[in-house]
């Protein structure tokens, strides 16, 4: 009985924090410092002059939600005048037993293959600043506006209803 009531009690407290998450937006971001791929500090780019579309990856899971990240990209989806997508790498988070010079290394060969703007994050900087929580393991999709308020975003592997919702709310914003 202990293990069904701490079941409850677990699952009420993830429904609680998904909804929490969910009402919390809009919410008021601010444009942050990361670092291009030399390691230079650098603030997130087309802030108020586009909305947004950021891709915060941990480097664990790059493939996470590849065949729809993909199909936007071959696509041209979600391309438009009024927005503008962009990676930042969460190097904070990975496990790799590289340097994070080899994973900037190898973002900067993927930026020279399709002219993607790649940031990185050190150490937190960016999701700490923008409150997002745990985003270990995880690939991150966010949208701002141009008004610098966060309106959409989503964690993990994307259901196809979650991916249908990621369009309609960034073609908002085109």
């Amino acid at each position: 009985m202990k293990i069904k009531a701490l079941l409850f009690v677990f699952a009420a407290a993830m429904l609680f924090s998904v909804s929490a998450e969910a009402q919390s937006l809009p919410r008021r971001v601010r444009n942050v410092e990361v670092q291009d791929l030399n390691a230079q500090k650098v603030r997130l780019p087309w802030w108020g002059e586009k909305n947004l579309m950021i891709f915060y990856v941990d480097p664990d899971v790059p493939k996470q939600n590849d065949a729809f990240i993909t199909h936007i990209e071959e696509t041209k989806r979600l391309a438009g005048p009024n927005i503008e997508g962009f990676g930042i790498v969460n190097l904070k988070d990975s496990w790799y037993p590289v340097p994070d010079s080899v994973i900037r290394q190898i973002a900067e060969s993927r930026t020279a293959k399709n002219g993607a703007t790649i940031l990185c994050d050190p150490d937190h900087w960016f999701s700490s600043a923008w409150r997002l929580g745990d985003c270990n393991d995880m690939f991150v999709i966010l949208l701002v506006n141009k008004a610098g308020e966060l309106v959409y975003i989503t964690k993990g592997e994307m259901s196809e209803e979650e991916q249908q919702r990621f369009i309609e709310a960034a073609d908002k914003l085109r």
